[in-house]
């Protein structure tokens, strides 16, 4: 097959070595290293769309963009199939990160996905590829550090909107956008049956305005705890029963195909190593049926609200309901 006038063969020993070499550098992250040797074995072999691809993807791992699509388009030109290429993935990856939403919208064609709005006449080619509808899924916000899944909203094939009120230690806010990866690492089960993935995040692509609070509450039932949670998605924002919703897994365990169901009732759970009885983000299970009433909570609220959000809950039920040691942490 000749591409541009050359004929395509198999890489040399010399590209698979620098190849090699520059991959085995990446996992121990030296970056320069290995993008040295990427650039070298593009040199050798300029005509194979791996030498391109390889360094979009070193460049993906460095948060440059701009070069991230450079070498992205010029792996791309040299495709051999028309759709169904990781190449384009990281093409859209990279612009979506760029914002460059005409070149993004082409990616995920190219993949072969169905972008809504997408035509060479249409106004609403040059926007952010919305309408998707590409559901629910999880991200593992802080992977190189201490990683947290949570769940979200799909914006699209690269941005997800965190639904979730993360904890403090990941740095995250309930209502960011974050840029994740195209490969799902894990997976959550539910109570209900279906499965969904869980993506990487690569950075965060927005930040929320909206600020974390952690607060004890003296909650009598669950009926008690649903309450404040339902009082604040009434008000536009969120309160999650860190209590019940966490659990603390070892890398491994995150990285597997885990059920999410977990933190109501007894739970013989071997993945999980957390301690039960302990509310706090080390240890969310309670002995048998047993309801604890001191739950810590986490509230996504602005400031001038969330006293009022507190105080409105207790005043609907006084005797069975109490608030303290409210703190903003993220």
């Amino acid at each position: 097959m000749r591409i541009f006038g050359k004929v395509r063969h198999r890489p040399s020993a010399s590209w698979r070595q620098a190849t090699d070499r520059a991959f085995t550098l990446i996992g121990d992250g030296r970056y320069e290293d290995a993008g040295a040797l990427l650039t070298r074995a593009a040199d050798l072999e300029p005509w194979l769309s791996e030498s391109w691809f390889n360094l979009a993807l070193l460049h993906k791992f460095r948060h440059d963009w701009e070069q991230a699509r450079a070498a992205g388009l010029r792996a791309v030109a040299l495709l051999d199939r028309e759709s169904g290429a990781p190449d384009w993935w990281n093409v859209g990856i990279a612009a979506t990160a760029l914002q460059d939403w005409p070149l993004a919208r082409r990616a995920w064609q190219a993949y072969g996905l169905k972008v809504p709005g997408s035509g060479q006449y249409n106004a609403a080619a040059n926007s952010e590829p919305t309408g998707m509808e590409l559901g629910s899924a999880a991200v593992r916000l802080s992977p190189e550090g201490e990683a947290e899944v949570v769940w979200g909203r799909r914006l699209d094939p690269a941005r997800m909107e965190v639904l979730s009120i993360p904890l403090p230690s990941s740095g995250r806010r309930w209502g960011e956008v974050v840029l994740h990866d195209g490969v799902p690492n894990g997976e959550r089960v539910t109570a209900a049956g279906p499965s969904y993935p869980v993506f990487d995040e690569i950075e965060l692509w927005a930040p929320s305005p909206v600020p974390t609070w952690v607060v004890l509450l003296e909650a009598a039932t669950e009926a008690d705890r649903d309450a404040l949670e339902q009082l604040a998605s009434d008000a536009g924002f969120a309160a999650e029963d860190w209590s019940s919703s966490v659990r603390l897994l070892c890398r491994a365990c995150s990285e597997s195909r885990m059920e999410s169901d977990e933190g109501d009732g007894e739970h013989l759970d071997p993945h999980d190593h957390s301690e039960p009885g302990h509310p706090g983000p080390l240890g969310h299970r309670t002995a048998g049926d047993l309801w604890v009433p001191e739950r810590e909570c986490g509230i996504a609220a602005p400031a001038g609200l969330v006293r009022g959000l507190l105080d409105g809950w207790v005043a609907d039920s006084p005797d069975s309901r109490e608030w303290r040691d409210l703190e903003e942490v993220c």
